[in-house]
């Protein structure tokens, strides 16, 4: 049975079962809070000597060991819960700012993270062999087409498109397949972040277009489209982008 420097017993030998304090760690004195000086709060902690404030384990390194405390930024990591005093009062943190007592969930970003879902659309491909668009025909609807997943985030401009190494095409929405798509231009759309955050798509003057959710007509070429969560967008034969959080 190991103890730990808090004084705790363990079965573990590297870490404490208790508090989660490394076992072979020294144990570093805290500084003494000058109430004199400071009007009752600590004095700003310095290296060698340095515990967390929220968990006391000795600090070895930039980040606490048990509960990710950053000792340089003075805070603990985003989206943390606030341990308060047993009451639901808030507890004050590093630099004077006390925070809400949290006793559920953190609370979740205001918007979430955007995805772009790529899937073979069968309603899409016999849509756009009913109005004889270009290559509807002639590219066969794939037996099997797995799902791909693109993260979407702020300030981005995505070229969507089929690789192309002779011509120095990677697009960052690689749609070369298998199965592929030859409706799909090497370069083909553009989807780009807004500064207020929202989303255009721009047709690249793609041979066969690109159309938005069940439009029959396709999109202007080199005009920006707003496009939101929800919406769809149809390129090549039977290829469907949809835009979901």
């Amino acid at each position: 049975m190991a103890t730990c420097p808090r004084g705790h017993s363990s079965v573990a030998t590297d870490y404490c079962d208790e508090c989660g304090a490394p076992i072979n760690a020294p144990v570093l004195p805290m500084p003494l809070p000058d109430v004199t000086s400071t009007g009752g709060a600590p004095p700003a902690p310095v290296a060698g000597g340095q515990s967390c404030p929220d968990c006391g384990t000795p600090r070895d390194g930039r980040f606490c060991e048990v509960d990710g405390f950053d000792f340089e930024a003075q805070h603990p990591p985003a989206q943390q819960r606030v341990p308060d005093n047993g009451a639901g009062t808030p507890r004050p943190q590093p630099g004077g700012i006390s925070q809400p007592a949290v006793t559920g969930r953190p609370t979740p970003p205001s918007r979430g993270t955007l995805r772009l879902v790529v899937s073979a659309d069968r309603a899409y491909h016999d849509r756009m062999a009913a109005i004889d668009a270009p290559d509807a025909d002639s590219v066969a609807f794939p037996a099997f087409c797995p799902e791909r997943r693109f993260a979407l985030a702020d300030g981005q401009h995505l070229l969507i498109g089929r690789r192309s190494r002779s011509r120095g095409i990677e697009p960052d929405i690689d749609l070369t397949g298998p199965p592929e798509d030859v409706g799909v231009s090497h370069a083909h759309a553009v989807l780009m972040s807004t500064s207020d955050g929202a989303w255009t798509v721009v047709d690249l003057g793609s041979s066969n277009g690109t159309y938005l959710n069940d439009s029959t007509d396709p999109v202007a070429p080199n005009v920006p489209t707003p496009v939101k969560e929800g919406d769809q967008i149809h390129v090549g034969a039977w290829t469907t982008m949809t835009i979901t959080s």
